[in-house]
């Protein structure tokens, strides 16, 4: 028998639940720099399987027109997209703004 939904969550409804996740995690933004001077934007912090990883980084490559990959738990975009790629978390994804830091 399936454990109860109740008990996998605390009693917690799902929506509040994946909110209260999403507070908890601490996202950093900052730009890479590969061979022959290409930019990169590196997201780390979002917690979640690769699957939900590929996901929002589906999202972000179609909402920027862009290429980019899943890599060690991070996202990789390729181009200089810190400041669009905050809002677009905040906005879109739920993120709260103050656990978002752009690292220059």
């Amino acid at each position: 028998m399936a454990p109860e939904y109740s008990s996998i969550f605390g009693g917690l409804p799902p929506e509040l639940y994946e909110q209260l996740e999403r507070e908890e995690q601490f996202i950093k933004i900052r730009l890479d720099r590969r061979k022959f001077g290409k930019e990169v934007t590196i997201i780390e912090g979002l917690a979640g399987s690769n699957s939900e990883l590929k996901k929002i980084a589906s999202k972000l490559k179609s909402r920027l027109a862009t290429g980019g990959t899943v890599k060690d738990g991070r996202i990789e975009l390729q181009g200089d997209h810190r400041h669009r790629v905050r809002q677009i978390l905040v906005d879109e994804f739920g993120f709260p703004p103050e656990n978002i830091m752009i690292i220059d």
